[in-house]
């Protein structure tokens, strides 16, 4: 199926692949039985109406608002959703962002869900927002996320990465060739060199992949450089260790910097002229952010 954008605004990052979205919100309805919410059923009357305010109870960047709209609709085509800032916008403390009105069984049998994208998207797209401009102040190193993704969510959590401001690594295993120390660990026991394992990547590779490859020492990288390396990954190094390699090296080579990456850190490392600064705590240590749907009965 194909993708969708936002009908409000045009982003580049505002791009979603709609079967994908819509598979994890039916999901996340069917865990949560929303189509069976008892008690709605039970105190509420099936033509009683109601409407509510999305607000953000803490400043932040907005995230997951057409995701909420299309977990309302998933439940009853009845409720009209009124999106009132787009993702990607920097929230005050109180703002309202969205209205809602309908059949209040649906309303609440979808707020838990709803809410739950918009406040753990929110999160990671204003964390993300921190990095990227905490690394401005240092150089221009691109802020990218990692596969450290929350099981089944990994496209929604992506997209909020984007909603922030930074840019995706690669999405799956196949999207791209990336040796990892272990990798270099296993050929190292059958007593191949990273030289001869780059060589081997490159024949074996399709021609439409470029060969990033992790190392943790100067020398490490001064091989992968020399072999024909495209992405140089400088695992866990000081600051003035990676300086000095990309300073050294060829001016075609990607250096990403990883590892130790905080927001403390990360300024300085966008000052070692590291092309990428991979961050995994984007995703898997992002708080959520504290937004509420306020319903009134009518």
């Amino acid at each position: 199926m194909e993708g969708f954008s936002v009908d409000f605004k045009e982003r580049d990052f505002l791009y979603l692949d709609l079967g994908k979205a819509v598979s994890l919100i039916e999901n996340a309805l069917s865990e949560d039985r929303a189509f069976n919410d008892i008690t709605s059923l039970i105190t509420i009357p099936s033509d009683q109406v109601g409407k509510g305010i999305f607000k953000f109870k803490s400043s932040g960047i907005l995230c997951g608002i057409e995701i909420a709209k299309l977990t309302f609709k998933r439940c009853s085509n009845e409720i009209e959703f009124t999106a009132l800032c787009f993702d990607g916008d920097a929230i005050d403390d109180g703002e309202v962002v969205a209205e809602i009105q309908g059949p209040l069984r649906s309303m609440l049998s979808a707020e838990r869900v709803a809410l739950n994208f918009m406040q753990r998207l929110s999160g990671i797209a204003s964390l993300t927002h921190q990095y990227v401009k905490e690394a401005a102040l240092g150089g221009n190193s691109q802020i990218v996320d990692t596969r450290k993704t929350t099981p089944g969510l990994r496209e929604f959590e992506r997209y909020a990465v984007r909603c922030g401001g930074a840019k995706n690594h690669r999405d799956t295993l196949s999207d791209g060739i990336l040796i990892k120390d272990n990798h270099i660990a296993s050929a190292a026991a059958r007593g191949i060199s990273i030289t001869d394992l780059i060589s081997v990547v490159q024949k074996k590779r399709p021609h439409t992949l470029k060969i990033e490859i992790e190392v943790d020492t100067p020398e490490q990288a001064i091989e992968a450089v020399s072999a024909g390396a495209d992405i140089i990954l400088l695992d866990n190094m000081p600051a003035q260790m990676v300086t000095d390699i990309i300073t050294n090296s060829p001016q075609n080579i990607i250096f990403e910097a990883s590892g130790g990456v905080n927001l403390s850190t990360v300024k300085s490392i966008a000052g070692t002229g590291a092309h990428l600064i991979s961050v995994g705590a984007l995703t898997h240590s992002a708080p959520a952010l504290d937004i509420s749907l306020d319903i009134t009965p009518t």
